[in-house]
């Protein structure tokens, strides 16, 4: 069975006390963790695509790597309404930074049948790196379609919506492919009576190291490319630039100019805003 498999992460809960171990890896197991909200809207997107096509068959799995307890972010996914879940666990994948993450999912990618589509967030709300697509991209050598507020199927085409500052940009691929969505995307669904019910029963399926064909040298934070050496708490946000000047014409060009760096508007020609 045509496969369209979801790639989410167990966070801290946003509005928990985050603080970091000795080893500066997030401490995950003295925090409230939940599906990261961006994954939500991949989850989503994934069932409207099975929806709008049943003729084809599709089955959502959604795919973590994480600890015994990233279980209850699977477990939402399927109260969402996905089919199956499976969690990449061992103790040898602590403190693995987003490239021995990268490899390990693309591992689990390898050993799923029929994968058509692969779906994530763009960002996680933790590490917030925006990399992981590129890398599981480049492992698996899918075509990565970035930064999508809206996907379509079209035979054998993918099609996307991207927008940015500058614009919005139509991206296409031919399946298998890999799309991340940012939360521009169609708003998640809220799990109907009796999914949650249905999902705390469900059967998550766990793979470990041996089962991926991974060595221990490949993952965890002794073999992690990069290394956080030093941290600090952020500083108290202050106040942002305030523009003051007694002719009105003046502020109103500076405040013109300052959207304009910004690439929230377009940049002013001869003085005059366009």
């Amino acid at each position: 069975m045509p496969a369209i498999v979801v790639l989410v992460k167990s966070v801290p809960d946003t509005w928990s006390e985050r603080t970091l171990s000795e080893d500066f890896t997030l401490d995950r197991e003295n925090t409230r963790n939940v599906l990261d909200d961006i994954n939500q809207y991949s989850v989503e997107q994934a069932l409207q695509i099975k929806e709008a096509y049943p003729d084809r068959g599709w089955k959502v799995i959604v795919l973590t790597l994480g600890p015994a307890h990233a279980e209850e972010a699977l477990r939402k996914a399927i109260a969402m309404g996905a089919d199956d879940a499976i969690l990449v666990s061992a103790e040898e994948f602590s403190g693995s930074d987003v490239m021995g993450t990268g490899w390990g999912l693309s591992a689990a990618l390898r050993q799923i049948p029929e994968v058509e589509l692969v779906m994530m967030g763009t960002q996680s709300s933790d590490g917030a790196t925006g990399v992981l697509a590129g890398i599981v991209s480049e492992f698996t050598k899918l075509p990565a379609l970035t930064h999508l507020k809206s996907v379509e199927i079209s035979g054998n085409t993918i099609r996307g919506t991207r927008a940015t500052r500058a614009g919005e940009w139509q991206l296409e691929a031919k399946l298998p492919a890999l799309v991340s969505l940012s939360d521009q995307a169609g708003i998640p669904r809220s799990p109907n009576f009796p999914r949650p019910r249905a999902a705390k029963k469900a059967t998550i399926y766990h793979w470990g190291l041996d089962g991926l064909g991974m060595a221990k040298s490949q993952v965890g934070l002794a073999h992690a490319a990069t290394a956080v050496i030093d941290a600090r708490e952020k500083p108290a946000r202050g106040h942002g630039e305030i523009f003051r000047d007694s002719d009105s014409a003046s502020t109103a060009k500076k405040i013109a100019d300052f959207l304009a760096d910004c690439n929230f508007i377009p940049a002013s020609q001869e003085g005059n805003v366009r």
